[in-house]
């Protein structure tokens, strides 16, 4: 479901863009000192400045400025980016509103959240490997990719571009109704170089819907849409973030993160109040993965019949 015009470009996305800004500026600058990039781009726009450094660090870029941890790898200078206004997005009344009229009143933040900067498929590897999160997204269930123990959650994956999505710089591929299919074989993906797994183009079937949205509009898809991203062939960044949503108490799929009660009718004591105390579920979060990575899981074996 497409809600057009659900938030406003400019009060509910012009603070995010603002943030990341500064954000990309520090984090810039860090990596300059540190000599991971060879200089801060200062003089570039932030689209073109981010293109630039993906073109010298790659997609380890994306972990920079993401609003969640890694899945595994995590180190003590693994960073995660907790600002009042990526805060205000996740909690954005309007959004909520929505929300609530899928799952209820009692609304916890599913830790499972991300930003993605979409740069051009120009500023990846000349040999067209994937490069972790930062190229097109390949075709996948969000349940596929948290515990089993999720599998009855009611959670509600949101998708909110911060740019104009578009044909040319890779909106989102939808395969209406596949939700009904179940949870279906995800393999290995052999253009990627890093351990994803998809699902293989003739599991998809024919049905495939491209959306064209704009900053403002969102999209709302079950944990069972078999959802996809066209490549960006632009000259610019596609920007986005997908958040995700599910009634208090049903376990996330990623318990060693930190989730959030986003809004309760029931309980409003128990909403968190604000962007630091969710930086802090976060920072104690960190300590513990570094005192004990949680265990690697993946659904299916490699040599899985429908991977052949």
């Amino acid at each position: 479901m497409v809600v057009r015009g659900l938030l406003d470009a400019e009060r509910d996305l012009a603070p995010l863009r603002a943030e990341y800004e500064v954000l990309l500026d520090a984090v810039a600058r860090r990596l300059e000192s540190d000599g991971v990039v060879s200089r801060a781009y200062g003089h570039l726009p932030f689209g073109s400045r981010y293109c630039a450094l993906v073109q010298e660090m790659g997609g380890s870029l994306a972990n920079e400025l993401d609003i969640c941890l890694p899945q595994k790898g995590v180190k003590a200078g693994t960073s995660v980016h907790c600002g009042p206004a990526a805060f205000g997005l996740l909690t954005n009344p309007r959004l909520l509103d929505v929300v609530e009229a899928v799952i209820g009143p009692e609304i916890y933040s599913n830790p499972t959240q991300h930003v993605r900067i979409k740069p051009p498929e120009q500023s990846l590897a000349a040999d067209g490997v994937v490069v972790g999160e930062v190229a097109r997204t390949v075709w996948h269930q969000d349940l596929a990719t948290i515990m089993p123990e999720a599998d009855d959650s009611r959670i509600l994956t949101v998708w909110i571009p911060i740019t104009e999505a578009t044909r040319e710089n890779g909106c989102m591929l939808v395969a209406p109704r596949s939700h009904r299919r179940g949870l279906v074989t995800h393999c290995p993906d052999p253009n990627s170089n890093y351990s994803r797994h998809a699902i293989p183009d003739r599991l998809v079937g024919d049905r495939r819907v491209a959306l064209a949205m704009r900053p403002g509009d969102v999209l709302f898809l079950t944990m069972l849409t078999m959802h996809a991203s066209l490549p960006n062939l632009s000259g610019d960044i596609r920007w986005s973030v997908d958040l995700r949503y599910q009634p208090i108490g049903q376990p996330t799929g990623r318990s060693w993160f930190p989730g959030f009660v986003a809004r309760s009718r029931r309980d409003p004591e128990r909403v968190l109040p604000d962007a630091a105390a969710w930086a802090n579920l976060w920072r104690e979060a960190k300590e513990r993965l570094l005192a004990e990575p949680p265990a690697t899981f993946q659904r299916w074996e490699d040599g899985d019949p429908d991977c052949a």
